[in-house]
């Protein structure tokens, strides 16, 4: 029995030795390309600046390159052009300060193609370099990077109505800051204005990675309905979460309607309970999070701006309450439901 143990130990070492290793190959290849399409880019910016060339000696570059390569992947008139795009926008004394501090962990952790989309849906210095930073640290693949820029994250992360600046310890006030927003999507959400908050946590649970990955970086999920009791009394917490970059617990309250200030005092309740009977000595303050189908924000200001447990309110949306502009990247209701079916 413990030789078996010890050759399947043995054989989970290996493994993760070679993704490991595999991962770490495919890091260098990326950067290494992202150098050259930077290099490339600089000698084709001064160039054509210098000589005066337009589109069609570029196109003509791309020709020659493939005549005395043949079999050149990559190198169209329009790549070169997009790396040219490339250099110019990270080459710029504006933002070269920013630049130099993500160098290391986030620039070259993302592909060319990644960085193409930013460059093409986002104008501000600051825009760029955070979805740079996001699709690094959250492994976002390219379509999710549009999606999520489509969705305005940068312009949602943070702007939540919230009582951190009373109710949280100043070591984690920013951190907790970055981990919440204003407005969540819920693409995998299959529901219609009919169903009630017990159909919409069914739904998230089902399809509780999906939900993670747009709640943000450091989540693991407890439970749903978690139980708590207090003398005799029971009390059920729609979803329960730990987040490891705050180090606390995360209790999220669902409601399939406008946000109301009762709902304000019932997650404070869920939190004293939470901090008194769950909660670690070593953790951080619980932080609650009402999740409804809208909000007035004057309202929720002054429902929370007194409580001295840490909450904030965000809304929610699924396919159907997508913008336009962003059903491009979600599946039709049709295909959804199956999709949730199967």
């Amino acid at each position: 029995m413990e030789t078996t143990v010890s050759y399947n130990q043995f054989i989970k070492d290996i493994k993760q030795n070679i993704i490991r290793s595999r991962y770490h190959a495919m890091r260098l290849a990326n950067q290494e390309q992202l150098k050259l399409y930077f290099k490339l880019g600089k000698m084709l910016s001064e160039k054509t600046s210098a000589e005066n060339w337009g589109a069609k000696v570029i196109e003509q570059i791309a020709t020659d390159l493939q005549q005395q390569l043949p079999g050149l992947r990559g190198f169209s008139g329009r790549n070169l052009i997009k790396m040219r795009q490339f250099f110019d926008a990270y080459s710029a004394p504006a933002i070269t300060p920013s630049l130099t501090a993500q160098l290391q962990k986030t620039f070259y952790s993302i592909s060319f193609t990644h960085h193409i989309v930013i460059l093409e849906k986002c104008k501000q210095d600051s825009e760029r370099l955070f979805y740079i930073s996001r699709a690094a640290e959250q492994f976002w693949s390219v379509k999710e990077l549009s999606y999520h820029i489509s969705a305005n994250l940068f312009k949602h992360q943070g702007n939540m109505p919230h009582n951190f600046n009373t109710a949280l310890p100043e070591n984690i006030k920013s951190k907790a800051l970055e981990v919440f927003k204003d407005e969540y999507l819920l693409d995998f959400v299959n529901i219609d204005d009919n169903d009630d908050e017990g159909i919409l946590e069914s739904e998230i649970v089902n399809n509780i990675k999906k939900f993670i990955m747009s709640m943000g970086k450091g989540y693991s999920f407890i439970g749903n309905q978690y139980k708590l009791i207090v003398n005799d009394n029971e009390f059920f917490v729609d979803l329960l979460f730990y987040n490891r970059y705050l180090q606390c617990i995360v209790a999220i309250e669902l409601k399939r309607k406008n946000f109301k200030p009762e709902f304000a005092g019932q997650l404070n309740f869920y939190l004293n309970v939470l901090d008194d009977k769950v909660k670690l000595p070593h953790e951080n303050p619980s932080i609650g999070i009402v999740l409804c189908k809208s909000k007035d924000n004057t309202v929720v200001d002054y429902a929370i701006k007194s409580i001295d447990k840490a909450m904030s309110v965000g809304i929610y949306k699924h396919f159907s309450d997508a913008p336009d502009n962003m059903k491009e990247f979600l599946p039709d209701a049709a295909t959804l439901s199956k999709m949730l079916s199967e």
